[in-house]
């Protein structure tokens, strides 16, 4: 798919493509940090009518919302076209040494070689976690690495 972007002096960047029905749609990402999307007319494709405005907050919800399922479909393909990468799922259970600690205290990356690159929390996924997200009982940690990495980080989690 083909994602123009065009700079708006003064407002911000605007993307714009064309989905699977010949809509053209607009997303307006302004200097202030809100976002704008927009359908164009058909019969004036310079006319763009505003569906809704988010703030950054709002924004993040929905591109989390939206980017979620493919941030695993992503990381599976990875795995597939990259030799002795692998990717796995731990849950973090009640009794664990890091339930209410912060990611970064596991350092798992540093003893494990393998990246934890989501956290799943209910129907949340937290992509791309910090060392200051904090860890809780029943939070599934995606894990991207070789089985042996994967391995030692669900020994870590476990205690």
């Amino acid at each position: 798919m083909d994602v123009n972007e065009v700079l708006l002096p003064g407002v911000g960047l605007r993307y714009e493509f064309t989905n699977h029905d010949g809509d053209r749609i607009g997303v307006v990402a302004r200097r202030t940090g809100e976002f704008e999307l927009v359908v164009y007319a058909n019969d004036d494709p310079d006319e763009g009518r505003p569906m809704f405005r988010l703030n950054i907050e709002e924004a993040d919800a929905l591109a989390e919302i939206l980017g979620a399922p493919r941030i695993a479909e992503r990381f599976a393909d990875l795995t597939k076209e990259v030799p002795g990468l692998s990717a796995g799922q731990t849950e973090v259970r009640p009794g664990s040494p890091y339930v209410d600690r912060p990611l970064g205290h596991t350092r798992a990356r540093s003893r494990t070689g393998a990246s934890i690159v989501a956290i799943v929390r209910g129907e949340d996924v937290i992509a791309s976690p910090t060392p200051d997200q904090v860890l809780r009982a029943g939070d599934v940690l995606v894990v991207i690495g070789t089985r042996s990495g994967i391995a030692g980080v669900e020994q870590i989690i476990r205690g």
